[in-house]
């Protein structure tokens, strides 16, 4: 049998989305279609747990569990608050014991307990990042905590924080469930770090700087002390500067040989080759005939590009050929109020 999967789409529903979107995907065709809608307020952004069972959004009274059915059905278990802010990403280790949250709108870190069962069981830790600059000449630099990815090893947490233009890698105690600080990676002043992506292969980081639309790759290594980020080179995501333009996804293709970053501003999808030295080669820029593609996926078949254009409220698809290095639109575009992320999952 054909193997099959769904997308679960995560919205804002200030306006006429009311939760999570359950689409299934036809993968001759790369075309997505509806099957339900689960309610909840604005889940901006999703995960699904290693096992398949469960799927976890953040939601705006903190984060949310739920069960996935044989169809991809969303059912609710709970929601539980994180301390603070609603969160703007979320990822899980691959035991399921732990989520971990990034706090745009206060800095803070949040590690969560989750239960057997698939429901959340509270707050394991939560670490607030703090402000730097003092003076009312001096701009002080305030936390935005965009992202929270686990390094290949699953030992540590790289908090990205956009305001702070750093990188605090936190080392996690999944016993104790705590977070503790060990080193932090500075990028350079005003960059506004967005994202971190590591290859399949766990030996290279990418990291988006949103404000210069720039791509950092570092060596990693995990040595005695604790992680170690050698800096490679950056690349300019576009041939020449465009002050319209501001980074905003970061996404591996499922085979780990391409990287798609998408481009607000200029409304582009850039697509580029992983060289066997972590190089990146661009291949393609796509224009997406949508405004804001605020996050991407490739389905499992690695030539299908999933855009979700946030602020024109749709889904597009386009077809990638890495011989002709061409990326074409296809099927007609999927309306969707306030789409924000998308994750997809094989049943």
């Amino acid at each position: 049998m054909a193997e099959k999967y769904v997308a679960y789409v995560g919205t804002y529903t200030h306006e006429n989305s009311v939760g999570i979107h359950v689409y299934d995907i036809d993968m001759t065709r790369g075309a997505l279609c509806e099957r339900s809608v689960a309610s909840i307020n604005n889940p901006s952004n999703l995960v699904v747990a290693h096992s398949g069972k469960f799927l976890y959004s953040i939601a705006d009274e903190g984060v949310a569990a739920f069960a996935i059915d044989a169809n991809g059905d969303l059912t609710l278990i709970n929601q539980v608050w994180i301390g603070g802010m609603r969160a703007c990403d979320v990822k899980i280790d691959s035991q399921d014991r732990y989520l971990f949250l990034a706090g745009f709108h206060d800095g803070k870190v949040t590690m969560m307990r989750l239960n057997a069962d698939g429901s959340i069981a509270g707050i394991a830790d939560g670490v607030f990042h703090q402000g730097i600059g003092k003076t009312m000449i001096e701009k002080r630099l305030e936390p935005r905590v965009s992202c929270a990815t686990l390094t290949p090893d699953e030992k540590y947490l790289c908090a990205v924080d956009w305001g702070l233009n750093q990188i605090k890698v936190y080392e996690v105690d999944y016993e104790l469930g705590k977070l503790h600080l060990n080193s932090i990676l500075r990028c350079p002043l005003n960059t506004a770090p967005r994202r971190i992506r590591f290859t399949k292969d766990g030996k290279y980081a990418y990291v988006l700087e949103e404000a210069t639309n720039v791509i950092e790759c570092y060596r990693y290594q995990l040595e005695s002390q604790g992680p170690v980020f050698h800096k490679q080179y950056y690349m300019d995501i576009l041939d020449k500067e465009d002050g319209l333009s501001s980074s905003a996804a970061l996404e591996f293709s499922p085979d780990g040989q391409y990287l798609y970053t998408s481009m607000d501003g200029s409304n582009q999808v850039v697509c580029m080759k992983v060289l066997e030295d972590g190089t990146l080669e661009r291949e393609n820029v796509a224009r997406i005939s949508g405004d804001y593609p605020k996050s991407i996926a490739i389905l499992p078949d690695n030539a299908t590009l999933v855009c979700l254009n946030h602020d024109s409220n749709e889904i597009r698809t386009f077809t990638v050929d890495h011989d002709r290095k061409t990326v074409l639109m296809k099927n007609a575009p999927v309306k969707i109020d306030k789409p924000n992320s998308i994750v997809i999952h094989k049943l």
